[in-house]
């Protein structure tokens, strides 16, 4: 019983936790909507570092992903009038994060419509990474070898798999069909495996 009550008053502590950095989020966002370039400041230093990986995991480019993400931050408090709290704020955030970053790519005249021309759309487990040797690669020899990824692999692979969209999703984003996200996808996969692998032989 009185396990039981350590864990409930545990519990409770979390949920005030949480309770008080939404209610000081929810301030910093309405200060951010007056113009207050301190609270803008507070917000950046709050996002950047995991927004920046998004720009990165999606330009491929660490330079890219720097200049992105302050275009992107500027939009944002641009933008933050229109921010109705309907979805978390950082949720809102990063949509302007991966327009900007996609936006970007496409400057280099990669066009998302050329991944069309394979719609051999095989089912997802058929390339599945086997999760022991995933868990064999350390961090950076994954991050670097997704900075390796083709444009239109890379971007797929990064959106399903990093930031949580589903193939409809990046369909509509990318204006490709769901059947080419889901063969991008696999083949993203397919991709990074080799390239792994190559780490593993010291090829890379």
């Amino acid at each position: 019983m009185q396990v039981s009550l350590n864990l409930s008053a545990a519990n409770m502590s979390k949920v005030v936790d949480m309770t008080q950095y939404q209610n000081a989020n929810e301030q910093l966002i309405l200060r951010c909507k007056r113009g207050d370039r301190k609270a803008q400041y507070e917000i950046y230093k709050l996002y950047a570092k995991a927004m920046y990986n998004v720009c990165l995991r999606i330009t491929g480019d660490t330079l890219e992903a720097e200049d992105v993400l302050q275009e992107a931050f500027l939009i944002a408090f641009e933008k933050i009038e229109t921010y109705r709290n309907e979805a978390a704020f950082g949720a809102w955030l990063k949509k302007i994060v991966v327009n900007a970053a996609l936006n970007q790519v496409r400057k280099r005249r990669f066009q998302f419509s050329d991944i069309n021309n394979n719609e051999d759309y095989e089912d997802e487990s058929a390339h599945a990474v086997n999760d022991a040797e995933e868990m064999s690669y350390q961090a950076e020899q994954i991050r670097r070898a997704i900075a390796q990824l083709p444009d239109g692999f890379r971007i797929v692979f990064s959106l399903y798999l990093l930031e949580g969209y589903d193939h409809q999703e990046i369909a509509e984003i990318l204006g490709i069909s769901v059947s080419t996200s889901k063969s991008q996808y696999n083949r993203a996969k397919k991709k990074l495996q080799e390239i792994l692998k190559r780490y593993t032989y010291g090829q890379v």
